[in-house]
């Protein structure tokens, strides 16, 4: 099979020719239709991020079908649509796992980081960690929920009853949560970066009330934000636009630091807090809503073999939406 592989982080992904995988006992092998470019890719690549297995296939929005049973599979069947998310293990034994908390597993193994994902024309995974999709949304459409969707899920509910809702940071999570947000009948003010009139635009395609620039305070205090995009002095902008007793939700994998502040922002039972990963119930409880909604994803589609390209082009915030691998 083809397949972009990362050997050495801060180098440009290789594209090579790999021995199709075949699955072990509880694994599945998914014949890849779609995988979304995250910003967690990015990290790896850019090795942010500091334990991948090297090399590795990354990718970890996965959507595709099932085209191999391992021994012992029996919830997945042959031809079936899947998504493979980033949470691609856990060890069902540590406190967090025992207590409903398996996003904080002390041994987990992630997709795209330390299990080879899907920049590739194959994938394997365990069984349990792969999730039915509903409905008939294009895949291509389908593949930023397995990330973006779930997190930018995760992140909202962390952030409670919030009747009005800053994002900060509007790429591939904050467009697919506004629609999220809006339908539950929050008032949700888009901040994107400084000048960057087509997010703004494009925000406010999709109900915003409000839509400017991180440098500039929303016109309303919020209830909550999340912070979305990997920038630390965001944090401290969040919080200005806060009021009391509401809670910034810090929704990446990897920031920059946060800068010192004063005492008064934070004061007033303010709240900031972490999300971390995702559990598979956050994958059941969003795979079952975003066609409800329903979540449309705005998606750019580029061939595998350009996965440099979409991560550049990621990096240097020249996307609106989110682009797609297709193999």
């Amino acid at each position: 099979m083809h397949a972009m592989i990362l050997e050495r982080p801060g180098e440009p992904l290789r594209l090579v020719e790999l021995p199709t995988p075949t699955p072990r006992a509880g694994q599945v092998r998914v014949k890849v239709a779609a995988c979304g470019v995250c910003r967690t890719d990015l990290h790896v690549a850019d090795g942010d991020l500091t334990e991948p297995k090297l090399p590795i296939v990354p990718g970890h929005e996965i959507v595709g079908h099932v085209d191999a049973l391992g021994p012992g599979v029996v919830r997945l069947a042959l031809g079936q649509r899947v998504g493979i998310p980033w949470l691609g293990h856990t060890c069902g034994v540590c406190p967090y796992c025992r207590d409903g908390r398996e996003n904080l597993c002390d041994a987990p193994g992630f997709t795209g980081y330390q299990i080879d994902g899907g920049y590739a024309e194959h994938a394997v995974a365990d069984a349990d960690y792969c999730f039915p999709i509903p409905g008939d949304r294009p895949d291509a459409e389908v593949a930023p929920w397995l990330c973006a969707g779930l997190i930018g899920h995760r992140s909202l509910r962390l952030a409670g009853e919030a009747k009005t809702l800053g994002l900060y940071g509007f790429g591939a999570a904050a467009h697919l949560v506004a629609q999220v947000a809006r339908h539950q009948g929050r008032q949700v003010y888009a901040l994107t970066r400084p000048g960057d009139a087509e997010a703004q635009r494009f925000a406010l395609s999709l109900g915003c009330t409000w839509a400017g620039g991180s440098d500039t305070a929303p016109p309303a205090l919020l209830d909550a934000a999340i912070v979305f995009a990997p920038v630390g002095s965001l944090v401290p902008a969040a919080l200005r636009a806060m009021r009391k007793g509401g809670t910034v939700v810090l929704g990446g994998i990897h920031m920059s630091d946060i800068p010192a502040f004063p005492y008064a922002l934070i004061w007033g039972e303010r709240v900031v807090r972490s999300v971390a990963n995702l559990t598979r119930q956050d994958a059941i409880e969003f795979l079952e809503l975003a066609p409800k909604v329903p979540v449309l994803s705005h998606v750019v589609p580029m061939p595998l073999a350009e996965a440099n390209t979409a991560l550049a082009r990621l990096r240097s915030g020249a996307l609106t939406g989110a682009a797609v691998l297709i193999p």
